[in-house]
């Protein structure tokens, strides 16, 4: 029949979405959580000491670190205020657990709404099994979305 590239996935439309498979149709260009987010964010693991952290996202020039497990499964989340407790602390003790994480197929403009609302400075993006693509930046959100909004405007 001619094809080239055949995929057998059964698990569903919406986990190949979040495992960031390739997509078709009419909203395959607009941007997504996961094409947004920064992948290059710190992460940290729950047996490390907060003081650790500190120097590693500082000197990586973030206010936020993900803490993750082997598998880079998402288990909780460092934002600035968290960051500036004490250096002798463990990370476990330090983070804020089980943070809201979404999936990269999420349009963007649905992302900087949430974001928005919700007064989030940053949101982890992970695949349907836990696993960290990248955090997303309400800045970046925003941005791409007013992007995107002028684009389609001019278009019109």
């Amino acid at each position: 029949m001619g094809f080239t590239q055949v995929y057998h996935y059964v698990a569903g439309k919406l986990d190949w979405l979040a495992a960031g498979g390739p997509i078709e149709g009419t909203g395959a260009g607009r941007p997504r959580a996961g094409e947004v987010a920064r992948g290059d964010v710190p992460t940290c693991a729950l047996d490390e000491h907060l003081g650790e952290a500190q120097g590693r996202v500082r000197a990586a020039g973030w206010d936020a670190c993900v803490v993750v497990n082997q598998e880079r499964v998402v288990l909780g989340l460092l934002r600035a205020n968290e960051l500036e407790g004490d250096p002798a602390s463990r990370i476990e003790a330090a983070m804020r657990p089980g943070p809201s994480t979404f999936r990269p197929h999420v349009p963007i403009t649905e992302m900087a709404h949430r974001m928005v609302d919700h007064d989030l400075e940053n949101a982890p993006i992970t695949t349907s099994d836990g696993r960290l693509v990248g955090l997303l930046l309400r800045a970046d959100a925003v941005r791409t979305a007013h992007e995107l909004h002028q684009a389609e405007g001019d278009s019109a």
